[in-house]
């Protein structure tokens, strides 16, 4: 199939985004001269602005925006091809009255409809990469790389170097730590990552880069109040910037989390922590990547928002079982 212009369409989270990053990468390696846009919100549009893959990133003002702005601007576009890797009811009415000639998406429980080209929905048995890859397979088009990939700015890519340079971090093991989550019953909690910080900073002569974004400061700095071995705080930074400083680590320990995927997708070694979501369909994606999980409990990949038995998953389970797991990744 031949295409001038493609609209990608998911809206959200930052990590979902990021996996969602091959499809991208493998339109364009196929349709090299194509407009190939983007629409996601404006939350998670940071992870791709200045993207070489993208012509132009539509950001969708989710609290601000009615659904009719939201369908004029899809059909402003006037694209040939559709792809909604979202498919939640509004971005199936958009595709739906696009007017693209090919209309592709997951056609769940009253959004077939909007779809003349259906994508076997298959998110509760491979991985989320896999997930979004299935579209590109339903179109034919050839997958030729199928690893999340984040490019970095060479700009970036300087400034960090500098940055470890004047922290005298040049030559040291440097291992990340993200302790924060969008979802509370996510996230491991703040005196766990202090007592595995130290375990790490002392077991391996590391030093220890706490990483953060919005809202987080206070959060941060009272994991850093914790941990007795020295820490650094990641400077201010824009997601792009955070992913220039989590390739320049060596390994980078985090609750399920966006940073999580972008750590992975820019090729540091990564630990994932997980309890309610299912570590095979989200974890941080590519073999030299690990998670870890409380594998005593049954009830683990529940997905549940609300814990009924107060998130054992997560509270209880323990910091060696974490640091075993992340001897496994640097010695793998």
């Amino acid at each position: 199939m031949n295409f001038t212009s493609i609209l990608i369409i998911k809206l959200r989270g930052t990590g979902d985004v990021v996996t969602a990053l091959p499809v991208v990468a493998n339109l364009r390696a196929r349709y090299p001269d194509v407009r190939i846009d983007f629409l996601v919100e404006r939350g998670s549009a940071g992870i791709i602005r200045g993207n070489p893959w993208i012509t132009t990133v539509m950001e969708f003002g989710r609290k601000k925006e009615s659904d009719i702005s939201f369908i004029r601007r899809v059909r402003k576009g006037k694209y040939d091809l559709v792809l909604d890797l979202f498919s939640n009811p509004r971005t199936a009415l958009a595709t739906f009255l696009s007017g693209a000639r090919i209309r592709a998406g997951y056609p769940f429980r009253g959004r077939a409809y909007a779809y003349n080209t259906k994508i076997e929905p298959r998110s509760s048995t491979v991985h989320n990469v896999e997930f979004n890859l299935d579209a590109l397979r339903r179109l034919n088009v050839p997958i030729l790389d199928p690893f999340p990939r984040v490019p970095l700015a060479d700009a970036d890519v300087v400034a960090v170097e500098q940055w470890f340079c004047n922290n005298h971090l040049t030559d040291r093991t440097v291992v990340a730590i993200n302790s924060n989550c969008g979802r509370e019953n996510e996230r491991w909690g703040i005196e766990n990552f202090a007592a595995l910080s130290d375990r790490i900073a002392k077991e391996f002569n590391a030093s220890i880069l706490l990483m953060w974004g919005p809202g987080e400061e206070k959060d941060v700095a009272k994991l850093q109040s914790l941990i007795k071995s020295p820490s650094l705080l990641l400077p201010k930074t824009t997601l792009p910037q955070s992913a220039a400083f989590l390739k320049r680590c060596t390994y980078f320990v985090s609750n399920d989390s966006g940073p999580m995927h972008i750590g992975a997708a820019v090729g540091v070694p990564t630990l994932g922590i997980f309890g309610p979501v299912n570590p095979r369909l989200q974890g941080p994606y590519g073999d030299q990547n690990r998670w870890v999980n409380h594998s005593a409990l049954d009830c683990l990949g529940c997905n549940l928002l609300s814990c009924p038995i107060g998130i054992k998953c997560m509270k209880e389970l323990p910091v060696e079982k974490v640091f075993e797991e992340f001897q496994k990744l640097v010695h793998q």
